[in-house]
């Protein structure tokens, strides 16, 4: 059963959680969010990448994990933006492999592109947090340095 997550209360405050079971909709729902919190954080520069890549996630939970279940965490940070996707899932990402051919497995490699810092932790329940960061204008980092925290 798909539960529905309730819009951002007012004003927008500096994190947005929220557990729900991924589906079809779900990102096109988060990335709205998204885009409302980066607004009013006077962030939106950030919104197409950021939108990219918590899509990109999303998607994953909807085709790796059992159950679709996952917990999202946005957060705005001194220097930008920290999104987290927490699931149930122990199984961990594989290297993103720069492989044209392929039919998948390229969502991470987007990640990588568009965020300036990215990884997955393991979880101590077994399951895992994939998360990226995005960094405010004037305050941009390595871009696309993978590092787990």
């Amino acid at each position: 059963m798909n539960h529905v997550t309730p819009h951002p209360p007012l004003p927008l405050r500096g994190v947005f959680r929220t557990e729900l079971t991924a589906g079809a909709h779900s990102a096109g729902y988060l990335r709205f969010i998204l885009r409302s919190y980066l607004q009013s954080w006077r962030m939106a520069e950030l919104t197409e990448a950021a939108e990219l890549a918590l899509t990109e996630l999303v998607a994953n939970v909807v085709r790796h994990v059992p159950g679709r279940r996952c917990a999202v965490l946005m957060l705005r940070r001194p220097h930008g933006l920290r999104v987290e996707v927490a699931d149930g899932y122990a199984a961990l990402p594989r290297e993103p492999e720069a492989n044209v051919l392929a039919e998948s497995g390229r969502g991470l490699l987007i990640v990588a592109a568009v965020t300036d810092r990215w990884g997955v932790v393991p979880e101590r329940d077994g399951g895992k947090t994939a998360w990226f960061e995005c960094d405010a204008k004037g305050a941009r980092a390595r871009p696309g340095v993978a590092r787990p925290e």
